[in-house]
């Protein structure tokens, strides 16, 4: 299994040609080394977006969310959780 960080788009990085990724500011970034080693490094992440990697957080839980971005959570394969009838 491949293991990725979390990597967020800062409002000021975020591609103003692509309105979209405004509103899903969460990114896979491939983890080569331990995710508290790349914490608060600026990376390259799987869709191709310049984000900053955010140690802390794990990226099946993030992925799982509203805010990742759609690129990225098909590329890694994350699984959302469905939402409970009723």
């Amino acid at each position: 299994m491949q293991s990725y960080a979390v990597g967020f788009a800062r409002p000021d990085r975020w591609s103003r040609g692509d309105p979209r990724r405004n509103d899903r500011p969460w990114h896979a970034v491939e983890a080569h080394r331990p995710s508290d080693e790349l914490d608060g490094e600026v990376e390259l992440a799987v869709c191709g977006a310049i984000v900053q990697v955010w140690g802390s957080q794990r990226w099946d839980r993030i992925g799982a969310g509203t805010s990742a971005c759609p690129e990225c959570w098909e590329r890694t394969g994350v699984v959302r959780e469905l939402s409970r009838a009723g």
